[in-house]
């Protein structure tokens, strides 16, 4: 039985994906498996993961899902204690899985998962730096009583599938990966439960390249932003977080009711952004980040704004 399953979803991923697959094939650690989940595609991904040369790599298919429900069934398919995630438009340092599993198994904490920095590409720029100027610090995170809501609020933003190795019990117990008609932060879902209810390992060491110019999140800021998971059901999220850590996650689902309600005003929907603010009301607010913002982008004037600004940036693209 391997030790780590490596996880692939893919969806019309032709151009990337035996670059992905090559990253895991080069792993310096040997010991895994590796399910791709073909989520509908219709270029022929399929026929290039069939192809590729590597006795570990078995191909599921099912019809378009999702991301969130991809990686689900492979966590249904696989065998390993340990579950790694990558993206088929990106790629793995050859060391990414021994340095992540060495952070699993340093340390007394049994830790939930172990996450760690990447190369932002095509710039190439090491990530680590923007979260060192945030003041975020490497090592073993376990959220209490006392943890700052922007803590919580970095450390969930700086994991991601394709960063993060965990284990495999773990993630089953917390049912996996939101799923449910969710193609934005279904991942965020996951990785702020897993916060609340265990430790995670962060290293600010980055070992994968995520290239920006292949993924849906290049388009992120030219699209209305959709409401995030957490946001959508935070009751679920509620009922397993601890008695003591509610205030915590309060303000955090504050903090980011927040920044989709600017987001939300900039695309004329400033209605929408006044119930969002209700709806995530938390004693002393106005301390909180994005608070002033959010409730000048919330109205008519502001909405109006967005509309203008829009106009302006699609004039602009038009003529160039």
């Amino acid at each position: 039985m391997p030790r780590v399953s490596v996880i692939v979803p893919l969806f019309n991923k032709a151009a990337y994906a035996e670059r992905a697959l090559a990253s895991i094939s080069s792993q310096t650690f040997a010991d895994f498996e590796v399910i791709v989940v073909d989520d509908g595609s219709t270029d022929g991904s399929a026929e290039i993961v069939a192809r590729h040369r590597d006795s570990r790599v078995r191909l599921v298919s099912q019809q378009n899902s999702g991301p969130g429900a991809a990686r689900n069934r492979g966590i249904e398919q696989s065998r390993g204690q340990l579950l790694a995630f990558l993206d088929a438009d990106d790629a793995w340092m050859p060391h990414y899985l021994e340095a992540g599993i060495a952070g699993m198994d340093g340390g007394v904490a049994r830790h939930a998962a172990h996450t760690c920095a990447y190369f932002d590409e095509p710039s190439g720029v090491d990530s680590s730096g923007l979260w060192r100027n945030r003041g975020f610090l490497p090592g073993v995170c376990q959220v209490d009583a006392n943890t700052r809501a922007e803590t919580l609020l970095h450390r969930v933003a700086f994991m991601s599938p394709c960063t993060t190795i965990a284990r495999a019990d773990v993630i089953r117990r917390l049912g996996g990966f939101y799923a449910r008609n969710c193609r934005y932060a279904e991942d965020a879902y996951l990785w702020l439960r897993v916060l609340l209810n265990y430790p995670v390992s962060f290293s600010l060491e980055p070992c994968v390249r995520v290239y920006r110019d292949a993924s849906h999140l290049s388009a992120v800021g030219r699209v209305f932003r959709p409401l995030e998971p957490f946001l959508e059901s935070p009751e679920e999220v509620r009922a397993e977080c601890p008695e003591a850590l509610r205030p915590v996650l309060d303000q955090f689902l504050a903090i980011r009711a927040f920044k989709t309600a600017c987001a939300w005003s900039y695309w004329g929907q400033w209605r929408a952004a006044r119930q969002l603010l209700r709806r995530f009301r938390v004693p002393s607010a106005y301390k909180l980040p994005y608070y002033w913002l959010a409730q000048s982008a919330a109205t008519p004037l502001a909405a109006a704004a967005g509309v203008a600004i829009r106009g302006a940036s699609s004039w602009r693209r038009r003529r160039s």
